[in-house]
């Protein structure tokens, strides 16, 4: 493929899984994480031997701004920008300090700003466009009990992804949103595993989304044609 990938929240499940998807199509990666930095370091060391792709890792917070132009100074170009990192909250909204919220909507939906902005300008000096795949929930889409303001990040995050699509697509910068379901990651550790079987035993498919199949969903949109754009692909295995 011979692109420059940027992709946050790298050593999470599925930015692992992202990570190792494009590596093998010989991509150049920028990988930034703030949490389990070594175990991303040691994981880029892997792909890097594995797959003979340039890598970068970058640790720091994504919702900083001074952190983001960083990142930037060191990124000469882009063609494909993946908006990965989240965090949640479980529990009753009226538990839930200021503080909180503005840390989650801060990860969430801040920096997906401060990124797309970031990149924009990259992607339009590239003869071939860019593509920008931001990572969402089905909560994004119907809301859930308990994770309001998850839900809320997530349902502006697409609202932020139609709106931006239909802005970069004269230039040819496709803007899509895979609203992910229940998928097996720490992301979901706070439940148990009888609580996980009962929401399993909702969903039609019968099991969890795999990250690597989360993945090759975002790969694909990558190479779609930029006609395809400002969609919101829901992969629940057809539970919402």
């Amino acid at each position: 493929m011979n692109k420059n990938v940027l992709i946050s929240g790298a050593s999470g499940g599925l930015g692992l899984a992202l990570s190792e998807r494009f590596a093998k199509e010989g991509c150049t990666l920028t990988l930034l994480a703030n949490k389990n930095t070594e175990k991303l370091k040691k994981e880029a060391e892997r792909l890097k031997a594995l797959y003979g792709c340039g890598i970068k890792t970058l640790a720091g917070d994504i919702s900083d701004e001074a952190f983001v132009r960083e990142v930037f100074d060191r990124t000469k170009a882009l063609d494909i920008l993946i908006n990965n990192a989240a965090v949640s909250y479980v529990g009753l909204l009226q538990d839930m300090s200021y503080e909180d919220w503005k840390h989650l909507m801060g990860v969430n939906l801040d920096a997906v700003f401060l990124f797309c902005r970031a990149a924009i300008p990259l992607m339009l000096s590239s003869p071939s466009g860019g593509r920008i795949i931001n990572i969402s929930s089905v909560w994004g889409n119907t809301g859930a009990s308990c994770e309001a303001a998850y839900s809320a990040s997530k349902g502006g995050l697409n609202a932020f992804t139609k709106a931006l699509g239909k802005e970069l697509a004269p230039s040819g910068i496709a803007v899509n949103a895979v609203a992910c379901g229940f998928m097996d990651t720490a992301m979901n550790d706070h439940l148990s595993e009888e609580e996980k079987m009962a929401v399993i035993s909702e969903i039609p498919a019968d099991r969890a989304l795999l990250p690597e199949e989360a993945a090759e969903t975002v790969f694909l949109l990558s190479q779609a044609p930029a006609y395809l754009t400002s969609q919101i692909i829901t992969l629940d295995g057809g539970w919402t």
